[in-house]
């Protein structure tokens, strides 16, 4: 297994510029005195850095000086590496000008152009990008489909295709879509919705986007399925799981073993406090990395510690509903290419996929989906708001089935600023009080597709209320937003709250441009 993981990465670096490694292999040793000494607060800032000279200058000049007396470590980073690049002219709202207007402007802030910003680890890409905003300084995969959704209200169609365009090289060129274009996340990808990036994009320009991105979607697919052909029942390869009666589900992976370089003092410090083998440990952290969902007591045994994590035992609800899409939209673009057969595999492999998924996830008792344990074989217990994307992925079986899930939101989840991620406040980010555009967003579309309008509409209201309300006093659109007690910001992570915010934006604006949303226009 091992050895199919090197190789894998090996594939990688060789179809990158050899300068391009990461910066833990670059400055082995010097980045681990970096990080774990938290020269900076942030370990993101060390790995975004820019040197000042070529590396291996400042490993021979590290190298000469760091056993000497008076070596003084936070002055020699500073000496040697200028800080992430940020916007020459700061921004400033213009809280009056009203919350569209502010939106418009971001679009500008945010926009980054296809050139390299001097740091050893950022991947250039071919066309211009949006990035989320505060520390992300680069593109991220699942969040530029919630972006996608306030370009298309704003008619930003050519940003659409340009984004679209560069997952489409990073797919052509490394196999698959990394979490963000930095080269310490190419050991994993993020939630993949490349497929309903095109779907967003065939509303615009029509169905043959789908024929023309098939080659990209099928290397998607090849990606999150390699090593299905070939496992046996009751085990598990990468971001596959075939199951004990020999369906096939995914879930989440990474191909490194070792602490996150961009919270490297984070994880090894966990990984002290764990029961579990630090390969096992930084792996479940590293494909909770890849669910987005970092961290959630979803992917703990223990709901309030971390060093439970089990991430790669869990089969998880959302993920397969993104693969199920994924395979129908495969079958669009053979029906596209006029290939019946394979459009016809597709649908098959879909139909199946969705048959497994409420056998595995949905309980019947609840009247929701759980995610699923394939080692314990058994559903687990952690009631999130993911239970609901069947509903937007159009899996769910009957408007039976969605009544009840409406009911049990309304009963478990429903809070006064949207729906809650979770039931459990533990201090991590995606856990109570905390709630997310892109959460919201998914239980609102899936309960309008099944009929449910009203519970919609309660959510987008008070959601977007929220998110108009905290702009109207701070100027600022956030990450996340305590939905709980919306007079308390959200709280939780590794990080401090950030605002900009690609995605926020983006459903924002995708929901006060839904016509059940025109009350919303003039707040």
């Amino acid at each position: 297994m091992k050895s199919i993981i090197t190789a894998f990465l090996l594939i990688i670096y060789l179809q990158l510029p050899a300068q391009q490694q990461t910066p833990r292999t670059i400055y082995p040793g010097l980045f681990e005195d970096i990080q774990l000494n938290r020269i900076y607060p942030d370990g993101k800032t060390f790995v975004d850095m820019k040197p000042k000279m070529a590396p291996a200058a400042i490993m021979e000049a590290w190298l000469a000086a760091k056993d000497k007396p008076g070596f003084n470590l936070k002055t020699f980073a500073d000496s040697y590496f200028e800080m992430p690049a940020s916007r020459a002219v700061p921004y400033h709202s213009d809280i009056s000008a009203g919350i569209e207007h502010h939106i418009d402007t971001l679009w500008t802030v945010l926009r980054r152009e296809p050139v390299p910003d001097g740091s050893v680890s950022l991947i250039p890409l071919p066309h211009p990008y949006i990035v989320p905003g505060g520390r992300f300084r680069e593109v991220y995969y699942w969040d530029s489909y919630f972006t996608m959704l306030g370009l298309q209200a704003a008619g930003k169609t050519e940003m659409i295709e340009n984004m679209i365009s560069n997952f489409a090289w990073l797919i052509d060129t490394l196999g698959f879509i990394p979490n963000g274009n930095r080269t310490y996340f190419l050991t994993r990808s993020q939630p993949p919705f490349f497929s309903m990036m095109i779907s967003l994009l065939a509303e615009t320009k029509g169905e043959s986007v789908y024929a023309h991105y098939l080659p990209e979607l099928l290397k998607e697919y090849a990606f999150w399925m390699r090593g299905a052909d070939t496992l046996s029942r009751g085990n598990a390869v990468a971001h596959v799981v075939k199951l004990r009666n020999g369906e096939v589900l995914n879930r989440y992976w990474d191909f490194s073993d070792q602490p996150r370089e961009e919270s490297y003092r984070e994880d090894v410090l966990a990984a002290r406090e764990t029961t579990q083998h630090p390969s096992v440990f930084y792996r479940n952290i590293r494909a909770a990395a890849e669910s987005g969902w970092d961290f959630s007591s979803r992917w703990f045994k223990d709901p309030q510690q971390l060093t439970t994590i089990h991430t790669t035992d869990i089969i998880p609800v959302d993920l397969n509903g993104l693969l199920y899409h994924l395979e129908l939209t495969i079958a669009r673009g053979y029906k596209q290419k006029g290939k019946a057969d394979s459009a016809l595999l597709f649908k098959k492999l879909a139909a199946a996929r969705r048959q497994a998924v409420i056998r595995y996830c949905w309980n019947t008792k609840s009247g929701w989906y759980f995610d699923y344990d394939w080692k314990l074989q058994q559903q687990t217990k952690a009631v999130t708001i993911a239970g609901a994307t069947p509903l937007f992925f159009g899996m769910t079986n009957s408007t039976a089935m969605a009544k009840r899930m409406a009911a049990f939101i309304k009963q478990q989840l429903l809070a006064p600023g949207g729906v809650m991620t979770t039931q459990v406040s533990n201090h991590q980010q995606w856990d109570a009080p905390n709630a997310w555009a892109p959460l919201q967003y998914m239980a609102i579309k899936g309960l309008h597709n099944y009929g449910q309008q009203s519970l919609a509409d309660t959510i987008a209201k008070r959601w977007t209320t929220l998110n108009i309300t905290v702009f109207n006093h701070t100027g600022k659109l956030l990450e996340k937003y305590n939905v709980a007690d919306i007079h308390l910001p959200a709280g939780g992570g590794e990080y401090p709250l950030q605002d900009g915010f690609g995605w926020t934006n983006g459903v924002l604006l995708q929901l006060i441009h839904t016509p059940r949303m025109d009350v919303l226009k003039k707040q």
